[in-house]
C-alpha cells in the first residue's frame, strides 16, 4: 500500500467538513483549528465511547467538570508556574522562533547521533547547536539568540479595574481539577479507596512550534481518568490502565499494528512509572495516550500549599494515608487524527476505477446512514420520510444531487457505513436497498427493519 501523505488528510478534512483552519477568513491563527459538521460528530463519538468505558461501565469511577480558571496557587502547587517551560531560541536572520530540543533531536536522528535532547540542560543544548552548526529550518542560516526558558501557560487577568487585576491562568491540563476535588467527591459520593475521577475538558498550552496538522495545538481537549489507590497496589493498577488504554484505542477501530507502547526513559519528578501509547502517523510515531504512576505527589503538594489535609481514613483498618494516583490520559484531537489516518484508503476496484474511502467503524462514523432517492422527482418525498424517521435513532444525511454512483463515492469518502437507496420498488412494497461501504454489497430490507439493522451494527 502506498504510504499516506498527511497533506491528503488535511485536504480531505477541509473540503469534506471535518476540520477547518481557525479564523481562516482573517488569515488564520497559528495552531488553531475548527471542527466542522463531520469533525464534531466524530469528536463526540470518541468522547461518548471513552465516557462509557471509563465511567459508565467502570465500577467506582465518577465524572467531573472542573473549571478552566483555577486559583493560581493550584499551579504553584503543581509546579507549572516554576517549571512548565520549553527551551526556545530565535533566528536573528528571519525572526522565527524554534524549540532548541526539537532542532537538536531532529539533527541527531538525521545524523545517527544517539542522544536524548529532552534530558539536556540549556547549556548542553546551546553547546550542541553551536558545535554542529545547526541551521534554521526556515531560512537555512546559523544565527540564533541564546536559548531561554519560555513558560507554556496562557496568562489572563481577573479584576474589575485596570489597577486591581490579578493574574490567572488558562489550565494547561485537566488533571489538577481531579486532585483539588478529591475530598469533595470522596465525601459526597461516600466512596472508598480505590476509586476514579474522570473528566473531559479543554486545556491550553502556548505552543510556538507547528504541530503536524492537529497533532500539536494551543487549544485541545483531554480525556483524563485519575485512579486513587493505596500504595502497594499502584503498580497493579498502572499495568491495568496501560492495557485498558490499548484496548480502548483498539475498540475505536484503530489497527493494533499501528500502535506501540513506549516507556519513558526520563521520568517526570512526580512519576514512579510512565508509558505512552504511540500511533504511526504519516509523519512518524506520536503519542496519543499516556499512563502515569504519579505516586501521592499531587495530593501531598496540594496539602502543603492549601493547608487542607488530604488523608484518607480506611474504614476497616483505621489507617490514614494520602492515596497514590494512576493517571490515564488521552488527547481527543490526536485520536481523531489517528482515526482518519488509520481508516483512509484509496482502493482500485474491479473495473479499474479508484475510490477514496474512510473505513471508520460504524460507531465512530459521523453519519451512520445516507438516504439517497434514486430519482429526485419520483422518490424524494418517500426518501425524506425515511430520513426523518432514521434521524431519531442516529445521525443521518440526505443526498439527492448527481448520479447514484457519485453519491456512493461521496459517502465512501466521508466514511458513511450504510447507504439506503429509495427506488421504484420502494413505492410499491416499502423495501429499500442498503449498501455496505466496505464490501459494497447490497441487500433488500423493509423500511421498518432499518433502525434495528443499523443499531445492531453500532454496538
Amino acid at each position: 500500500m502506498e504510504k499516506l501523505n498527511i497533506d491528503k488528510i488535511i485536504n480531505l478534512c477541509k473540503t469534506k467538513g471535518f476540520i477547518y483552519p481557525g479564523s481562516e477568513i482573517y488569515g488564520g491563527l497559528g495552531n488553531t483549528w475548527d471542527y466542522g459538521p463531520l469533525g464534531i460528530e466524530i469528536k463526540n463519538n470518541i468522547k461518548k465511547e471513552w465516557w462509557r468505558q471509563f465511567i459508565q461501565c467502570s465500577e467506582n469511577s465518577y465524572g467531573l467538570d472542573a473549571g478552566i480558571l483555577m486559583n493560581p496557587r493550584v499551579w504553584e502547587a503543581s509546579g507549572h508556574i516554576q517549571s512548565f517551560t520549553d527551551p526556545l531560541m530565535d533566528c536573528k536572520n528571519c525572526k522565527t522562533r524554534h524549540r532548541a530540543d526539537n532542532l537538536v533531536q531532529d539533527y541527531a536522528q538525521k545524523h545517527n547521533i544517539n542522544i536524548n535532547a529532552d534530558g539536556m540542560s540549556l547549556e548542553q543544548l546551546d553547546e550542541f547547536v553551536t558545535e554542529h552548526k545547526i541551521v534554521c529550518p526556515n531560512c537555512g542560516n546559523h544565527n540564533f539568540t541564546s536559548i531561554r526558558k519560555f513558560n507554556l501557560m496562557f496568562e489572563t487577568y481577573r479584576g474589575v479595574t485596570k489597577d486591581n487585576q490579578n493574574i490567572v491562568y488558562l489550565r494547561p491540563e485537566t488533571a489538577q481539577g481531579a486532585y483539588v476535588d478529591f475530598l469533595n467527591i470522596q465525601r459526597s459520593m461516600r466512596t472508598k479507596i480505590p476509586f476514579g475521577i474522570a473528566q473531559i475538558g479543554k486545556a491550553f498550552r502556548n505552543e510556538i512550534t507547528p504541530g503536524n496538522f492537529t497533532f500539536r495545538t494551543v487549544e485541545f481537549e483531554q480525556m483524563e481518568h485519575q485512579w486513587f489507590c493505596k500504595q502497594g497496589s499502584d503498580e497493579k493498577y498502572y499495568d491495568y490502565y496501560k492495557q485498558k488504554g490499548m484496548d480502548f484505542i483498539s475498540s475505536l477501530g484503530i489497527k493494533k499494528e499501528n500502535l506501540r507502547y513506549k516507556d519513558h526513559e526520563k521520568l517526570a519528578h512526580y512519576a514512579k512509572n510512565a508509558c505512552d501509547i504511540e500511533y504511526l502517523f504519516p509523519f512518524g510515531w506520536g503519542e496519543i495516550n499516556g499512563t502515569h504512576n504519579r505516586t501521592n505527589y499531587d495530593l501531598k503538594r496540594h496539602q502543603e500549599f492549601s493547608g487542607k489535609c488530604q488523608d484518607y481514613l480506611d474504614p476497616v483498618t483505621n489507617e490514614k494515608f494520602i492515596p497514590y494516583v494512576v493517571e490515564s490520559t488521552y488527547g481527543v484531537e490526536r485520536l481523531i487524527l489517528a482515526l482518519l489516518c488509520d481508516s483512509f484508503d484509496t482502493e482500485t476496484l474491479e473495473d479499474g476505477t479508484t475510490r477514496d474511502v474512510l473505513h471508520l467503524s460504524p460507531k465512530m462514523a459521523a453519519y451512520k446512514v445516507a438516504v439517497l432517492p434514486l430519482m429526485k422527482k419520483e422518490h424524494n418525498d418517500k426518501a425524506l420520510d425515511i430520513y426523518k424517521k432514521l434521524c431519531h435513532y442516529f445521525p443521518c444525511t440526505f443526498d439527492d444531487a448527481g448520479s447514484i454512483g457519485k453519491r456512493y463515492r461521496r459517502q465512501d469518502e466521508i466514511g458513511t457505513p450504510y447507504c439506503v437507496t429509495v427506488d421504484f420498488d420502494t413505492l410499491n412494497d416499502d423495501t429499500v436497498t442498503i449498501r455496505d461501504r466496505d464490501s459494497m454489497e447490497q441487500i433488500r430490507i423493509h423500511i421498518n427493519d432499518l433502525p434495528k439493522y443499523v443499531l445492531d451494527k453500532l454496538i
